[in-house]
């Protein structure tokens, strides 16, 4: 048996991804140990952990493989050659993976399927993976980009020289060998392991850790926890049912360092056409999901057998906040359409839209709260809250 499993075993990949770990878990505590750390090597590592791990989840993520914002030159070049650093694959492969797994989520074909065991998700995938190059036949709008086809062909000495090799010899123009060793250690070899496993968190810890407030088909889950974690990508759940969407944390306290970046980006000229879920949308798949959950839980306590009064009660809340949905939906429409000059309306006129469309969103918000306290107090209260609406 184990012959059958050293066998299927991926040598490269199982090589190079156990030794790291290894080396970072032994070697370098030790040389922290004995050869103490100092502020350029401190800021060295938060640089490289940063560039490295954020062009993954805004370069070869956020930006290529789900096209949720455009990006200039510097941009691209940017992600794709310190996302190279993260030794995680080159951007299409990368990318063929993840859009593998949203369309065969939690099935055999979703190359880190959860359904087969965390440890699968996390980094077995890669382990036990195909011998063979990833099949590349979805991402055909990668493949015309000459600079991530360059990137694909040249992989292996761009990630070394990206991952390994320039945090050295940034180290040893500071303070020369010593240093260079400091800094490969520490912004290299550890930097890497951090980033490929809080990566691999991803696949496996925001698949089982968390609540499903938009989405219960899936084992994607949102987590503020695992958002501290992975850039920003713990609210799994929301980006699996809005995965076009340049946001994963969509409230206004939630952790998305790469939504801030990205943002911070458009407003300097560098990105563009940000995709974002409309509110109501966002808000009308959280209602649906709280409905379908509901409708279960009166069917399993036989709803026949619930008095009269916690039936209207739930019933008619229901349809104010249906009510309400649409009064929102249509003083929406009807403000962008002013705005888009689709329609004749002066100045006053839009602003006048604009306040009734916000006014009818807190009014549907307040449904909400006023819906989901009354399944609360009636002893329904097993529903996943979420926070409410989107922030605006």
């Amino acid at each position: 048996m184990s012959e059958n499993i050293l066998s299927r075993l991926n040598w490269p990949n199982t090589t190079f991804l156990s030794s790291t770990l290894v080396a970072a878990v032994t070697v370098v505590p030790w040389y922290l140990w004995t050869h103490g750390i100092d502020l350029f090597q401190i800021l060295l590592f938060v640089f490289y952990y940063f560039a490295t791990g954020m062009s993954i989840t805004l370069g070869y993520h956020r930006l290529f493989s789900h096209r949720a914002f455009k990006a200039n030159a510097f941009v691209e070049w940017w992600t794709v050659f310190f996302g190279a650093g993260a030794f995680e694959g080159s951007v299409l492969a990368w990318g063929a993976d993840h859009r593998r797994h949203h369309k065969f989520v939690d099935q055999d074909e979703d190359p880190y399927d959860m359904s087969k065991g965390f440890f699968y998700a996390h980094c077995g995938w890669l382990l036990f993976s195909s011998k063979e190059p990833t099949v590349l036949d979805n991402v055909g709008d990668m493949k015309k980009s000459r600079l991530l086809m360059f990137q694909h062909r040249y992989y292996l000495p761009i990630c070394f020289l990206m991952g390994f090799g320039s945090p050295a010899f940034i180290g040893w123009l500071w303070g020369g060998a010593e240093a260079a060793l400091a800094s490969f250690l520490i912004s290299g070899l550890l930097r890497a392991v951090l980033v490929q496993h809080f990566t691999f968190f991803i696949n496996s810890f925001c698949h089982m850790i968390g609540s499903r407030p938009y989405d219960t088909t899936t084992t994607a889950r949102d987590s503020a926890i695992m958002a501290l974690f992975t850039y920003g990508e713990g609210y799994h759940n929301y980006h699996h049912k809005f995965q076009y969407d340049y946001r994963n944390a969509i409230k206004p306290w939630g952790y998305d360092p790469t939504k801030w970046a990205i943002w911070a980006l458009a407003k300097m000229g560098f990105v563009s056409g940000l995709r974002r879920v409309p509110d109501e949308k966002i808000l009308h798949a959280e209602i649906l999901e709280q409905q379908k959950r509901l409708d279960e839980r009166l069917m399993a306590a036989k709803e026949s057998s619930l008095p009269d009064s916690i039936l209207e009660s739930l019933h008619a809340s229901r349809d104010r906040l249906s009510h309400a949905m649409e009064d929102w939906t249509a003083k929406k429409e009807q403000y962008q359409l002013a705005v888009g000059k689709k329609i004749d309306a002066s100045r006053h006129q839009i602003a006048e839209l604009r306040r009734e469309a916000k006014e009818a969103a807190r009014h549907v918000q307040q449904m909400f709260e006023e819906w989901k306290m009354l399944i609360s107090v009636r002893n329904l209260g097993w529903i996943e809250h979420s926070g409410g609406a989107a922030s605006s």
